[in-house]
């Protein structure tokens, strides 16, 4: 019996999101996201013997591809939704990405960020205006008090990774590398949670031969 819940849960991961999900998130991208330049490398050219073209997502208002999934995750909420606000846990570039997007949406906003969390990116993080609160040592003790918060208050849990608008419009990265450069034979994507890796390979996965 637990080994067919296991394969149902797969499959209904694997079917959430969809490529229309991402080209929705895509079309409600603000000017607060930007759209990021693939910047071609000399160096590491010359050292593959192939041409090799990175993506410039640094240049995001919060200094990483984290926020593209807090934006879009936080502008589909409800009116009632946000009313409650948001609590997210990170350590750092998730943190600042959900503060950021609940600026802009005038939303309360609170993170849970261990101990110790970069004291720089802490700071940032407050800068766009949340609660910061420093729990646990390590993400998964920082997650168990966001959920707490998120139960007791109402607040909406905004995921760094295994939520689907998220992965959706961390997607949209791969949908700009096609447009950008279509004839790219292979895409190289950093893994931690897997959200972005997800998302990229949603969206190219009828155009590109190989994900790695």
């Amino acid at each position: 019996m637990e080994e067919v819940k296991y394969l149902f849960y797969v499959e209904k991961f694997l079917m959430n999101p969809t490529y229309n999900d991402i080209k929705n998130a895509n079309s409600m991208r603000g000017n607060e996201i930007r759209k990021t330049p693939l910047v071609y490398s000399p160096t590491f050219s010359d050292i593959t013997g192939s041409q090799i073209y990175l993506k410039a997502e640094f240049q995001q208002k919060t200094g990483s591809f984290k926020i593209r999934g807090a934006y879009y995750k936080i502008k589909l909420l409800s009116t009632e939704e946000k009313k409650h606000g948001v609590v997210a846990a990170s350590a750092g570039n998730h943190a600042q990405g959900v503060a950021f997007a609940s600026s802009l949406e005038k939303i309360p906003c609170t993170i849970i960020m261990p101990k110790n969390a970069s004291p720089s990116k802490v700071s940032a993080t407050k800068g766009y205006g949340a609660t910061v609160i420093l729990e646990g040592v390590n993400y998964d003790e920082a997650s168990a008090k966001a959920k707490e918060i998120s139960q007791k208050t109402g607040a909406t849990m905004i995921h760094a990774f295994d939520d689907t608008e998220v992965i959706a419009a961390q997607g949209v990265i791969g949908l700009e590398i096609l447009e950008e450069l279509p004839d790219v034979d292979e895409i190289y994507v950093p893994i931690g949670g897997g959200g972005l890796a997800a998302g990229v390979l949603i969206a190219i996965k009828e155009k590109i031969l190989k994900l790695k």
